[in-house]
């Protein structure tokens, strides 16, 4: 089954207007062979997300709207599991 969505962004698609170089990410998280977001700081990466929508037209509130989302994407959910647990030392 195809990915509807960007696995990092969780933008639609449907609503990517750039060209697409892989079938997993959009066109704004995937550029040029890899990840554009290439650090692990998933708050860095939401406000990074918002301020693009907004710069692009999108309502602020809408914006900040759907980035509370990026948490559940499959790359952030893959990134967590991954993470080492930090000692209580």
């Amino acid at each position: 089954m195809t990915s509807q969505s960007c696995e990092m962004c969780l933008m639609p698609f449907k609503k990517d207007n750039g060209k697409r170089e892989s079938e997993l990410y959009c066109s704004y998280c995937f550029k040029e062979g890899e990840l554009v977001y290439k650090e692990d700081d998933i708050k860095q990466f939401q406000q990074y997300c918002c301020q693009s929508m907004i710069k692009n037209g999108t309502n602020q509130y809408l914006a900040k709207f759907y980035t509370l989302f990026i948490p559940f994407a499959p790359h952030w959910r893959k990134l967590k599991k991954i993470k080492p647990l930090k000692s209580k030392e």
